[in-house]
């Protein structure tokens, strides 16, 4: 009973996701209203309170009142949005008690979904609107009562019902459509099949094989621990069966999702929220975020090489390997550039975003269908995989959707206490004028704030308290922006509070500890390019070609050399000169101008040569000492 309700709902909401981007939203709080409605009422159905326990029952009286509470607040929003809107109404008991029974199942679904740290964070933010005038110094505001808040919260557009919400339910839930019917398709295997054959022949090839797949899937996917649950499923226990350390094999896989969050096109959802703040384009973050994310991968790729060479880690076996003509077959490949030219056709042409996704997804089926008959493939099957795509739509936008709604609350009472310019002037004040100390303490707060919470979650909380502390010492909101958004994403790999790293070592049968500290050095460079972002802003796009050429050549030869140096791998044949000389091009790329880059180009090349030369010498065969030779020493 509970599965068909669960597959009614999510079709439902997977049909609503479909039709409004194709036709445009309706009115924004009546969208708003009806999309959280059906994620409340599908998150009750997939995350069941004391589901197989024996005060079930119990459970089951809760959900169904939180379920009819939910329905009557969405409704009574979605049938009064126009009241709401022009007459801003006052608060009354009836109002009151609507927005705690939607706090409430907003609040207990987070606690489902991902534990206690994000609504406990919510609750924090409540408190702190309502009991601010108690609190003495800079951080004590006013306070504000229940009837204020409600309004704020409930009655208006911009507490439950704001900007991140809007973009939940148009734009995020269109990609996310695209993505799951992309994957449903063929194209999850597609990917897989392509990371094989791409990496898995070179040193280490099934670790860059889950870089591979997990950076493919995380561009459509956008989260990082659906990723380590996805492709790791498939990669950790190839590289258990190779032999490689279930610590690596887990901490390969955790950052290497971790990176899907920071590619575009998607960023972990981030990138359209990103755009409504800061008022950029969608296409203009997504180039802007490429850069910083190939270096990320290139640096991830190099350090899996050197670290697989060291430990003379193995290849896939060709006879794992899907050959190339199976690949290459056009019903596999035709459907996935027809989604992707669907989709980049609607954005350079100037479409919405969601407009964009509703191309792809049209284009999706449209070739999917008639390779499908093709093959023969039975109808029931076609439709079930379209469904299929549907369904799981609607359950990914659970956990999306009730976390933008529990962040937009946060942001809400952010802004309503002014506890996020607050906090930011103190910031500046300890750091100073400098730049660097203000981006550490920064990142620093963005790391412990981000922990166990969903990077689009995250960066919605440090965006609105910690990027001002970047702007206002004359950091572009770009640069500012994608600073927060990288360091929010870095939590989930960062110990204590590593949820990517804890799944991953589930599925590798290992402990959390020794993976975390894998992944932390797999992935260390991505804790310095957000420093690299402030020291060269043509990375984000800022400045002339030149400007851009030069700063990729620096981020090159940092990403290049400071891999080297976290995989301890053999340059000269003495550590202590490999130490020296690798710390020494980093410090030449870290400064700017054409003459250190150049400089540090050099260096890097030379220490690369004479390690060549090391390998080959171990590599050649030893010849045997003439048989007069052996006489004479006898």
């Amino acid at each position: 009973m509970r599965d068909l309700l669960v597959k009614g709902l999510a079709l439902t909401l997977g049909g609503l996701i479909l039709f409004t981007s194709a036709t445009g939203p309706f009115e924004s709080l009546i969208q708003r209203s009806i999309f959280l409605a059906l994620v409340i009422l599908l998150g009750l159905a997939v995350y069941p309170l004391g589901d197989g326990k024996r005060w079930r029952p119990i459970g089951i009286a809760i959900d169904a009142v939180l379920a009819v509470g939910v329905v009557i607040a969405c409704g009574y929003v979605a049938l009064n949005h126009e009241r709401i809107l022009v007459e801003l109404p006052w608060a009354t008991p009836r109002d009151m008690a609507l927005t705690g029974v939607l706090l409430v199942a907003i609040l207990e679904l987070s606690r489902r979904a991902i534990g206690w740290i994000f609504p406990l964070l919510v609750v924090v933010g409540l408190a702190y609107a309502w009991f601010g005038s108690m609190i003495p110094g800079p951080l004590g505001h006013r306070g504000f009562d229940l009837y204020y808040m409600t309004e704020t919260i409930y009655l208006g557009d911009l507490g439950v019902w704001g900007m991140l919400v809007g973009v939940a339910a148009t734009t995020i839930a269109a990609f996310v459509l695209f993505g799951c019917l992309l994957l449903h398709t063929g194209g999850g295997n597609t990917f897989m099949d392509l990371a094989l054959r791409i990496s898995g022949r070179s040193p280490g090839g099934a670790a860059k094989v889950a870089t591979v797949a997990s950076g493919l899937f995380g561009m459509v996917s956008g989260s990082a621990v659906a990723n380590v649950a996805t492709t790791g499923n498939f990669t950790i226990p190839m590289m258990k069966r190779l032999n490689y350390p279930r610590p690596f094999a887990a901490g390969v896989e955790a950052v290497a999702s971790t990176g899907g969050q920071i590619a575009p096109p998607i960023l972990g959802a981030a990138a359209f929220i990103m755009a409504e703040i800061i008022g950029e384009s969608y296409l203009r973050i997504a180039l802007a975020a490429l850069l910083p994310a190939v270096l990320f991968y290139l640096g991830v790729f190099l350090t899996i090489h050197l670290v697989a060479k060291r430990r003379e880690l193995k290849v896939v076996p060709e006879d794992e390997l899907p050959p190339w003509a199976e690949i290459r077959r056009p019903e596999r490949i035709i459907p996935i550039l027809a989604a992707l030219g669907g989709l980049f056709y609607g954005v350079l042409s100037g479409r919405s975003i969601q407009m964009s996704a509703f191309y792809g997804i049209l284009m999706t089926v449209l070739t999917f269908v008639p390779f499908a008959l093709i093959a023969r493939m039975p109808l029931r099957e076609i439709v079930g995989k379209l469904v299929g795509g549907l369904v799981d739509a609607g359950k990914g936008m659970v956990i999306i959707g009730v976390l933008l709604a529990g962040a937009q609350i946060l942001v809400a009472m952010i802004g309503m206490t002014g506890i996020g310019v607050t906090l930011a002037s103190l910031i500046v004040n300890v750091g100073g004028e400098s730049l660097f100390l203000v981006a550490l303490i920064v990142g620093g707060v963005c790391l412990i704030l981000g922990m166990g919470i969903p990077t689009t979650a995250a960066y919605v909380l440090v965006a609105s308290v910690l990027a001002p502390a970047l702007t206002t010492i004359g950091v572009e909101p770009l640069i500012a922006h994608l600073f927060v958004f990288y360091f929010a994403t870095l939590s989930v790999i960062t110990p204590p509070v590593c949820i990517a790293v804890f799944v991953a070592s589930g599925i590798a049968g290992t402990n959390w500890l020794p993976s975390a500290v894998e992944a932390v050095r797999l992935a260390a460079a991505i804790y310095v390019i957000p420093f690299l972002l402030l020291i060269y802003p043509a990375l984000a796009g800022f400045g002339s070609v030149w400007d851009i050429v030069l700063a990729s050549s620096q981020g090159i030869v940092f990403v290049v050399a400071f891999a080297a140096l976290m995989s301890r791998a053999m340059m000269t044949g003495y550590r202590a000169v490999d130490a020296l000389a690798l710390v020494l091009v980093i410090g030449l790329a870290l400064t700017p101008g054409w003459l250190t880059t150049l400089s540090a180009l050099v260096i890097i090349l030379g220490l690369f040569w004479r390690r060549r030369q090391l390998l080959d010498r171990e590599a050649a065969p030893i010849t045997p000492a003439p048989q007069s030779l052996k006489e004479h020493t006898s």
